[in-house]
């Protein structure tokens, strides 16, 4: 989601030590029906930094609810993770029967106005012009697009993701004003707020000054948060038609991290993840939900962890084979 660690070049800082993970499971799970907790915990265990996940999937049918979590409750910076708020803040506001028509019509300005970072989608600043909502959505959600994002920021307003997300009562939930705003931060500008598209340019490859995890401009949630969010989300309760909450759920149905992590084969997933990289500084968080076999889950699996080099692929690779196999293990338990 965010820029490569050549974009911002910080003093290293030692990595981390192991985390150890408290594991906190369910009191109705069923042993003989559920996932073997105690395994899911300990994929994590030797993985650096901090660790938070939850895995939630409700009673149906007579079955009983599975739960295991770890650190749920702390805030994590969780990266890109936050424009599912954005997604759905947006669909609210054009929720109607006819939103598919709604989004296809509505057009946004591509411009300087809105070049970010990462934008392999809007491709900045070789593209200018208009380009539907749907269109701009789609590539914040697919590809995690940031100027696709600063797009629909500025159409919909970061305040009003805000009041949605204070709503809903997820008390840790961070949103920046944009992601050019972000940077902008990170980089210890002093007119971080209209940061503008030359002076990104003029900095990207400046120190770091300020750490993404902070109270100023920041992306973070915690996964108690991320769950409760996904859970009424993807039933609906934040929309009154059908057709918003399908729009919904087949934007995020095309989220990168179900095939960056992966998920299980033969599920219907919906999610949208988030990293950073940084020197000095890495984050990965996949939150959502999955389907099958009736039964729905809602997860969020997320690290934050600190590294001298500018990339880190051992462990990004570790906890997404990690996380891919907690999920497994969730589906192949609770499947019928």
């Amino acid at each position: 989601m965010c820029p490569s660690r050549r974009d911002f070049m910080t003093r290293a800082v030692g990595a981390a030590a192991v985390a150890t993970i408290p594991v906190t499971l369910s009191a109705t799970t069923a042993a003989k029906e559920s996932p073997a907790q105690d395994a899911i915990a300990t994929l994590f265990k030797s993985l650096p930094g901090e660790v938070s996940f939850k895995i939630y999937a409700p009673a149906v049918n007579g079955k009983p609810e599975f739960l295991v979590a770890s650190n749920s409750a702390k805030p994590m910076f969780c990266g890109s993770a936050f424009k599912s708020f954005v997604l759905c803040e947006i669909l609210r506001q054009a929720d109607s029967p006819n939103v598919t028509k709604t989004i296809n019509t509505e057009q946004l300005t591509l411009d300087a106005s809105v070049w970010s970072l990462n934008s392999s989608v809007m491709n900045p600043p070789n593209l200018i012009g208009k380009v539907s909502l749907r269109t701009a959505l789609e590539a914040m959600i697919a590809h995690s697009d940031n100027t696709a994002t600063d797009m629909c920021l500025k159409y919909v307003g970061p305040d009003k993701v805000r009041e949605l997300v204070a709503s809903t009562g997820l008390k840790s939930a961070v949103i920046p004003s944009s992601t050019r705003t972000f940077f902008g931060y990170l980089l210890g500008a002093k007119d971080y707020q209209s940061f503008s598209w030359e002076q990104l340019g003029a900095a990207a490859n400046a120190n770091m000054v300020n750490q993404p995890l902070n109270n100023v401009e920041s992306m973070a949630c915690s996964a108690d948060d991320l769950v409760s969010y996904y859970s009424r989300a993807l039933q609906g309760e934040f929309f009154k038609n059908q057709q918003t909450l399908s729009q919904f759920r087949q934007v995020l149905s095309t989220g990168d991290a179900i095939w960056g992590m992966p998920m299980p084969l033969g599920a219907s997933c919906f999610l949208k993840g988030g990293t950073i990289d940084v020197p000095g500084f890495h984050a990965v968080c996949a939150p959502g939900g999955m389907l099958f076999d009736g039964r729905w889950v809602y997860f969020c699996l997320t690290i934050n962890w600190t590294a001298a080099a500018e990339k880190d692929p051992t462990t990004v690779q570790a906890f997404a084979a990690a996380a891919s196999r907690a999920m497994a293990m969730v589906k192949e338990g609770l499947a019928c």
